[in-house]
């Protein structure tokens, strides 16, 4: 029997998500949950733009979906400014017994992290109520940064510094509102914009530093970011609009985890609208863990979709990140899962020929 799922949302995201839960022979599609009427009664195919329908119309009705009794829900609604709406959503699929993925509330990637307990706790009681399980994660926060390094540093004599690094050009990833207003693109170098007020980068990735640290059995003492910013030196036009020459358009940030008086775990981001500004920062597309110790690694994942773009590859990775962790998730034992406490997510059952995905 596949398991019965609910998908929530179908922004950038949420598309690729109905599109895997489709594709995926342990799945069920039983009903998708949309936030506007105007979307509500359209077929989720149609509304994920997947060129076909796919039997299962969206509603807007929170109650009715859940009423279909899902053993999961597959949680991509929008969060990064109604972060406690998006943390009661999940906590009323869990208290009914209904298991949540999501790459929504990705500070809640490592839910142990101290620094987060205020939208933790919440959630633990849900599950405790419901017997339920959720699992906030994704591509970074999420695999590249919590699961590679672990991995990897499990072929070493010894360590003694861990990066994890993303390298991205974003504008073909085409989330406007987050891209301006989150991350301050196109505003000036000093626009107080939300990634950089203090303490969200730390409330965001903070919880990959500590990941990794509790996943290798090290105690940090303590844990800080930083961040720079560089203009554009001309017009830049993508499909979010223009973006003015002067205006933010490269930025670095890192969350640097402290032990012994040095950084040992270091998530770093490097993120640009144009491939020629900020040449002495890291190069590349993807993400890179690199390893100092015994031996010294570097492990790159370089992505792209059926296009070749990497920016629509790491959606995609997002999105399958928790759609494939769906099984794993509604067996795992109640409470706030971790990567790490899940078993080995493979792509068992995935395969295609050639020919069935050429097009």
């Amino acid at each position: 029997m596949p398991y019965r799922v609910v998908t929530w949302g179908t922004g950038n995201v949420g598309s690729y998500a109905v599109r895997a839960v489709l594709g995926h022979p342990e799945l069920e599609l039983v009903a998708h949950i949309v936030s506007s009427s105007e979307k509500s009664g359209r077929d989720v195919g149609e509304l994920a733009g997947l060129g076909q329908l796919a039997g299962v119309l969206a509603t807007n009705n929170i109650d009715e979906a859940l009423a279909t009794r899902p053993d999961c829900v597959i949680y991509t609604a929008h969060s990064e400014t109604r972060m406690m709406e998006a943390a009661e959503d999940q906590a009323k699929c869990l208290r009914q017994g209904i298991n949540v993925v999501s790459s929504s509330l990705f500070m809640l990637q490592y839910p142990h992290n101290p620094a987060i307990t205020f939208l933790a706790d919440p959630l633990k009681a849900a599950c405790t109520e419901g017997g339920s399980s959720c699992f906030n994660n994704g591509i970074d926060p999420g695999f590249a940064n919590d699961t590679m390094p672990l991995v990897f540093t499990g072929l070493s004599e010894y360590w003694s510094t861990i990066r994890m690094r993303e390298v991205v050009n974003y504008s073909t990833y085409e989330q406007e509102h987050t891209i301006r207003e989150v991350m301050g693109f196109g505003y000036p170098l000093d626009h107080d914009c939300m990634l950089f007020r203090e303490g969200m980068l730390s409330l965001g990735w903070g919880g990959s530093v500590h990941s990794v640290a509790a996943g290798l059995g090290v105690t940090l003492d303590n844990v800080y970011e930083v961040h720079e910013r560089l203009p554009l030196e001309k017009d830049t036009h993508n499909g979010m609009g223009v973006f003015k020459a002067g205006t933010t358009g490269a930025m670095r940030f890192e969350v640097r985890g402290v032990m012994d008086g040095r950084e040992v775990i270091v998530l770093e981001h490097v993120t640009r609208l144009t491939d020629d500004i900020a040449p002495d920062w890291p190069q590349g597309k993807g993400y890179r863990v690199i390893i100092e110790g015994e031996p010294r690694m570097e492990i790159s994942m370089d992505m792209e979709d059926r296009s070749g773009d990497h920016a629509v590859a790491g959606v995609i990775q997002t999105a399958t990140a928790i759609v494939n962790a769906v099984p794993a998730v509604v067996e795992h034992s109640p409470g706030l899962v971790a990567a790490m406490e899940l078993p080995k997510i493979t792509g068992k059952g995935l395969y295609r020929p050639l020919d069935a995905v050429a097009s």
